[in-house]
């Protein structure tokens, strides 16, 4: 009998809350409404009035609505995407331009130090790991100790990748990497997985490369902290593309026959330098195109007659400029032999003197690529008389005919890979 008589005093307070509250509404509309009847000339403290009424209701619009739109994300993060449309449409009925004026608060970054937690194993995710190979390694290492680089994602049949010695894997990316130095395929591969990552970075392949550009000038990594930082920032040249400069000028030609007008041409050529990791260089001066001309470089066993080969070397002045010196002449032609004489056959006769073209080029970058840019220092010619074994030194003024000459990436110059690194 007792709780009964506490239900109904308890149902009659909320009846007498609600009453309390439909009388402060209609209350709040009576004002609201005396003031809309009175007239604009009535009094000045009448504008001021319904501008702060006005005010408060774009205010308690506004709360409503970010309300009613939070609510929607809510709902449409949790698949409830039907709740979260007419949640939608009732904030954006309030509030046409809502979602502009909403600040989304993140959520509390979960405790770091509880990483064995399931929901704190994100906690790295949107940050920026200092040694992200530590990372990994520790991430893939098991329980017994040993690393698992990989797995298959779906069930197959076939052997996986992953079922290979660690050996076997190493060898692969050496191919990848192959004896053109192909670096940037092997950064890519490292964006397969986490185990790919790990082989990527291997000090042996890093150094192996490093040793194939400097040679003995590389025994060790100071100033660089890692064999990768070496390769990747220490000038050198570069060999997956080729270097390529433009020289225009406008040359007088012969007067006319009427002596009336004088021509002039407009003369165009380039220059072409190909460089590889054994120290050899081609270098071509020729005034056809480079969609022409680079597909022709891809090979050191080039046809082409102009091309002239030879070496090349890097050298680090005390000035902490990198130079590369360059020096190349017309190959060799090959003896023939006795059966492919005849009359039918024209040789040319055996040259009297020996040229060779000494280069010297600073090393630098422009733009966003790095170690892009060779400017001329040097250009002479040296001629050697098989006669006498005279030698005769020509030097070439470098001036602004002399234009730098800029690398130029070509895809096909490491489509293949011939031997491993």
């Amino acid at each position: 009998m007792a709780e009964s008589n506490q239900n109904t005093v308890e149902e009659g307070e909320d009846e007498n809350t609600e009453d309390s509250n439909l009388q402060l509404e209609l209350s709040a509309f009576r004002a609201k409404w005396m003031s809309e009847l009175q007239p604009s000339s009535g009094g000045k403290k009448s504008v001021p009035k319904t501008a702060e009424l006005k005010r408060r209701q774009e205010i308690a619009n506004e709360e409503k609505a970010r309300e009613l739109f939070l609510k929607a994300v809510e709902e449409e993060q949790n698949g409830a995407v039907y709740e979260a449309i007419k949640y939608y449409k009732s904030a954006m009925h309030l509030v046409p331009d809502i979602e502009f004026k909403i600040n989304y608060s993140r959520s509390p970054d979960p405790d770091p130090k509880n990483l064995n937690d399931p929901e704190n194993k994100l906690y790295f995710k949107d940050r920026e790991i200092d040694d992200l190979l530590t990372y990994f390694q520790q991430q893939l290492t098991l329980g017994d100790g040993t690393m698992k680089l990989c797995e298959p994602d779906t069930d197959t049949t076939q052997v996986h990748i992953s079922a290979l010695p660690f050996e076997v894997l190493m060898y692969i990316f050496r191919w990848v990497v192959s004896c053109d130095l192909d670096l940037r395929a092997l950064e890519q591969l490292s964006l397969v997985c986490r185990g790919f990552y790990i082989c990527a970075r291997d000090p042996e392949i890093w150094r192996s490369a490093c040793l194939r550009v400097w040679g003995r000038n590389c025994t060790k990594t100071l100033p660089f902290s890692s064999w990768r930082e070496m390769f990747l920032e220490r000038p050198r040249v570069r060999f997956d593309g080729v270097y390529i400069s433009k020289t225009s000028y406008i040359r007088q030609g012969e007067e006319s026959l009427d002596g009336f007008y004088r021509a002039w041409h407009q003369v165009e050529y380039y220059r072409y330098l190909r460089f590889f990791p054994d120290g050899q260089v081609m270098m071509l001066t020729t005034p056809e195109d480079p969609l022409v001309t680079v597909p022709r470089l891809r090979s050191k066993n080039s046809r082409v007659d102009s091309i002239m080969f030879g070496h090349y070397r890097l050298s680090q002045d005390t000035d902490n400029q990198t130079k590369v010196y360059v020096v190349v002449s017309k190959r060799k032609e090959e003896k023939v032999a006795e059966y492919q004489r005849s009359r039918f056959c024209r040789r040319n006769p055996a040259p009297e003197a020996e040229r060779a073209f000494h280069v010297g080029l600073q090393l630098s970058s422009g733009g966003r690529q790095r170690f892009n840019k060779l400017v001329w220092i040097h250009h002479s010619c040296q001629i050697t008389y098989r006669s006498t074994g005279e030698t005769v030194v020509t030097a070439f003024d470098v001036d602004k005919m002399y234009t730098p000459l800029f690398f130029a990436r070509v895809k096909s110059y490491t489509a293949f890979s011939e031997r491993p690194l």
